[in-house]
């Protein structure tokens, strides 16, 4: 009896529709790893970049050597490297175009840096909408596959004239093994994708307050 309940012949024995959704399942599981792999990866290395490049930020204060480095490649890039870029060069042509005119320089500088934080905003929220699907899906999906093999037990129950234990034990265990796979898929889904988005949060967080301080700053040197 042990080694009929066991989960590969569990699974060798479910019926075809319940297979497929174990199916389903497990590839959503692996993009899930695949995904949170990767994006576990980006996240560490964006924080490290936003790091780097504040302390030489602060440090250098020759904001056109600064910017020069970063242009031609000669400093790591990264999200917060290149909102500073993007400014930068805006405020640049714009103080050659309208020289003296303070607020078209500011403005110019912060339209640029906005949108391009929201391009890195996007790029680094990529394939978190995946997460939060998968997280959100697997369960009723493993439900599904159980609520089937459930009735697929039931009606085999319908040709038997002495119903037991044993007879009904092997195929409710066949169909939980659906739920049990779709929760496997959900719950690391779910806590990857609240870990990554307060993550980024709290690097959206200091772009805002990087791009308020930059702008500052050019205030200063466009007088």
């Amino acid at each position: 009896m042990h080694t009929e309940l066991s989960i590969i012949s569990l699974i060798s024995n479910a019926s075809v529709l319940v297979q497929l959704v174990m199916a389903l399942l497990l590839m959503l599981s692996l993009g899930s790893w695949t995904t949170i792999f990767r994006k576990w990866l980006q996240i560490r290395e964006e924080r490290a970049a936003t790091e780097r490049f504040e302390g030489d930020f602060w440090r250098d204060r020759d904001l056109g050597a600064l910017f020069q480095q970063v242009r031609e490649g000669k400093r790591e890039s990264g999200s917060l490297a290149r909102i500073f870029e993007s400014g930068m060069a805006e405020f640049i042509k714009t103080r050659q175009q309208r020289p003296g005119d303070v607020a078209a320089m500011l403005d110019g500088a912060r339209r640029s840096m906005k949108a391009a934080y929201q391009r890195e905003m996007d790029w680094l929220e990529a394939n978190l909408a995946f997460l939060a699907s998968t997280g959100s899906v697997s369960p009723y999906i493993g439900l599904f596959g159980t609520v089937w093999g459930i009735m697929n037990s039931f009606r085999g129950l319908a040709n038997v004239q002495q119903a037991t234990l044993a007879s009904v034990a092997p195929g409710i265990a066949e169909a939980l093994v659906a739920t049990a796979i779709g929760l496997f898929a959900a719950i690391p889904a779910v806590v990857a994708y609240n870990r990554f988005a307060h993550d980024i949060d709290r690097l959206s967080t200091r772009f805002d307050t990087f791009v308020d301080e930059f702008l500052n700053i050019l205030q200063r040197q466009a007088r």
